[in-house]
């Protein structure tokens, strides 16, 4: 029987910093951070992790691999993790590990779908047909994916502006599914999403969801050595132009 994961986990797409350590396995203990993120991420971020090896009693060598949300999301956040776990992962070159530490990157919307998912089991009710995992993407956009029930993928990442929301989820969702809303866009484009379907649940990215997709992902195949792992913008643009601004 293969020995469980050790897996570092580490999410900065957002306002928040989430880290987790642990094996990912169900009922197994997790140990695990969040807190401030953004200008602060870049400061605390190694302290952090430190202190949750240190409460683990694993080394930085005994990892099998470090995780983190790849995006999309806040560019300095996404460039923080990946940076991170990038020169974690290569510092730690032994002769199991030659090229350093496996780093694997993991969709943050695929966390926002799985924290939704979660939130439904733990309070017993039973999970949708579909999940919309949406986090504010700012200007006016938002980052959507959809995935099932399950966590198989539906429609990839992608920007949307929140009056084509309404039609995406249509699009891509059967007649008849039952929809969760999950994400962090409900209290800035709540009225503007009145037409999508579906219940709502607000959710972000963590360490955590990362924690519990890492096993598959893993097994899968999708871990990569430290110096081939990017941030997944999918926006191109940081910046709208004055004319953008003022509706020109």
């Amino acid at each position: 029987m293969n020995e469980p994961l050790r897996l570092l986990c580490i999410d900065a797409s957002t306002d928040a910093l989430s880290v987790a350590v642990g094996s990912g396995l169900p009922g197994a203990a997790v140990q695990a951070y969040q807190g401030p993120g953004a200008a602060q991420a870049s400061t605390t971020l190694l302290p952090v992790i430190q202190d949750l090896l240190a409460q683990t009693g694993w080394r930085l060598a005994e990892l099998d691999a470090i995780v983190f949300g790849r995006g999309p999301g806040a560019f300095t956040g996404l460039r923080t993790a990946c940076a991170v776990a990038q020169g974690l992962a290569w510092g730690v070159r032994s002769e199991r590990h030659p090229a350093g530490l496996p780093v694997l990157p993991l969709d943050t919307l695929a966390a926002v779908a799985e924290e939704g998912r979660e939130r439904r089991r733990a309070a017993g009710l039973t999970v949708p047909d579909a999940v919309v995992a949406m986090l504010d993407a700012r200007m006016d956009e938002i980052y959507v994916a959809i995935e099932s029930g399950d966590g198989r993928a539906i429609a990839e990442p992608r920007l949307c502006a929140p009056e084509a929301m309404a039609a995406h989820v249509q699009a891509c969702v059967p007649d008849g599914a039952t929809v969760l809303l999950a994400g962090n866009v409900f209290d800035a484009y709540g009225d503007r999403l009145a037409g999508v379907p579906g219940e709502r649940q607000v959710a972000v990215p963590t360490a955590a969801a990362l924690l519990r997709l890492a096993p598959a992902a893993w097994h899968a195949g999708r871990a990569v050595p430290a110096h081939e792992a990017l941030p997944l913008y999918v926006r191109d643009k940081v910046a709208r132009t004055t004319a953008e601004r003022e509706g020109r």
